[in-house]
């Protein structure tokens, strides 16, 4: 890539988080028998009309505040006309020359230490998504193909990026952030395997230093942040071999074939004058009155971006730190935790380790669960005990479990146990004493130099008040014991 650098910008299209679709009453779920969520709105029958749904644009609107956008006063909804199997009406009710949205701003690289730079919003745009062809699980399945309408009609934005990605590891940290961040806005579930979270992405290379952009292929349909990435790589060593030889790079589509690690040419680019646009004539401008915009302003929740900054202000957390927290969701439960009692990088190591492998183990991927099973107060309980060395580390996993199997607290657990930690020096001294006396060889052994023996008296000392010992304070008092 030495002499050369791409252009990169990102057409991400995102299911927006409603019950119903984006002009009729139908369910949009996903996983419904085929052609069942249908109606003669989404199939575009004689004499049925749209109305819009109130709650998508609710959630575009969220989602365009989040990427600190400028919401038009009026939109106006078009129809994209293009023949398709899956496409019922013959065209799509898009946006076009006046979107919902324009000119947000995104700073990127944040995540991995790379120098930052922003990422410009061109728009984000509603519009309907169209139906699905299937293509497998046929007896003829090599000659035809079968089409599901139950997406046609389901609500989306389209958000769209100027050229200003660098690198394919920006694009997929970009698309990927653009994830979380309609996710935790609940402006989308994310789902890229069921189609709610998809990107296309458009990319040039020109000469280092040059301000001319290059000629684009758009590759389009990736459903995964590897995708995404992989598949720039090669579009742009392609495109670099092919102005090297003297070749003339084609505006085009191209899909990425994941088995063969390439990217194959779909179809010529289509200019935005082939789908003949032309304002929807059944659906008046969409107007956000003022209202409408500021309480939804002031309801916005804070961004994963916003919060990973206050938590690294508060607790002095890195970037490595506290990116796991909030990609795990788990950042509101620790704040819960910390505010009980507990150490902050103490509840960060636990949440991270024992509390989220638990968590996996039992399937329970939404931190929902872990708040109704184990509130942040109780686990706080724990933590403290560990902190003021009541238990020990590996006693606290016990009582964690007995936690989660009985609903009790730890301070109950380990007084009805007696599970407490023995830190009484004399106690201890005791025990390590009547250890040497039955263990003449290992001294004998530690003491000509053979250190692998104090581990075994240790262990033996624990094995003795069968693992209440501190651990630390049967060292310190072994080493001197030996030492006499």
């Amino acid at each position: 890539m030495s002499g050369y650098e791409p252009a990169i910008g990102l057409e991400i299209h995102a299911q927006l988080l409603t019950a119903s679709k984006i002009f009729c009453g139908c369910a949009t779920g996903f996983g419904a028998a085929p052609n069942t969520h249908l109606c003669p709105v989404c199939l575009g029958l004689p004499g049925a009309l749209p109305v819009l749904n109130r709650a998508a644009v609710d959630c575009a609107i969220r989602a365009s505040l989040a990427l600190e956008c400028t919401i038009q006063p009026t939109s106006i909804f078009a129809r994209k006309n293009y023949f398709y199997p899956d496409l019922p009406k013959g065209y799509q009710i898009s946006q076009y020359e006046q979107p919902l949205a324009v000119g947000g701003v995104v700073l990127a690289n944040s995540d991995y230490g790379a120098p930052a730079y922003d990422i410009r919003i061109t728009r984000v745009h509603m519009e309907e998504d169209a139906g699905k062809l299937l293509h497998e699980g046929f007896p003829d399945s090599a000659s035809r193909s079968y089409v599901d309408l139950n997406r046609a009609g389901t609500p989306l934005i389209e958000i769209v990026t100027e050229p200003d990605l660098r690198t394919a590891k920006d694009a997929a940290w970009f698309f990927s952030y653009l994830r979380e961040l309609l996710v935790a806005l609940g402006v989308s579930d994310g789902n890229m395997e069921e189609g709610s979270l998809r990107c296309d992405a458009n990319v040039s290379v020109r000469p280092a230093g040059a301000t001319q952009l290059g000629t684009k292929a758009e590759i389009k349909n990736l459903n995964s942040f590897r995708f995404l990435e992989d598949a720039l790589e090669f579009e742009i060593e392609r495109q670099i071999a092919a102005v090297e030889s003297g070749e003339r790079v084609v505006q085009e589509t191209r899909l990425w074939d994941s088995a063969k690690k390439r990217t194959v040419s779909m179809r010529s680019k289509e200019e935005a004058h082939d789908y003949r646009y032309f304002p929807e004539p059944d659906l008046p401008p969409l107007v956000v009155e003022p209202a409408r915009l500021q309480k939804l302003r002031d309801e916005l929740s804070e961004t994963p971006a916003m919060q990973r900054n206050r938590l690294k202000a508060v607790h002095g957390f890195s970037d490595s730190e506290v990116v796991p927290l909030t990609t795990a969701k788990l950042a509101g439960y620790f704040e819960e935790t910390v505010m009980a009692g507990a150490d902050a990088k103490v509840a960060r190591n636990w949440l991270l380790g024992a509390v989220r492998a638990r968590m996996n183990e039992d399937g329970h991927g939404d931190p929902a669960w872990l708040s109704e099973h184990l509130k942040p107060a109780r686990l706080a309980g724990l933590l403290v005990l560990v902190g003021k060395g009541t238990i020990s580390g590996s006693m606290a996993k016990e009582v964690f479990e007995k936690m989660l199997a009985t609903g009790r607290s730890a301070d109950d657990i380990v007084r009805a146990e007696g599970l407490a930690q023995i830190d009484d020096e004399s106690q201890i001294l005791g025990l390590i004493t009547g250890v040497l006396d039955k263990n003449a060889d290992a001294v004998a052994q530690y003491r000509s130099g053979k250190t692998n023996a104090f581990g075994f008296l240790v262990g033996q000392v624990m094995k003795a008040t069968a693992g209440k010992a501190n651990p630390s304070r049967v060292n310190e008092l072994l080493k001197r014991a030996l030492g006499s």
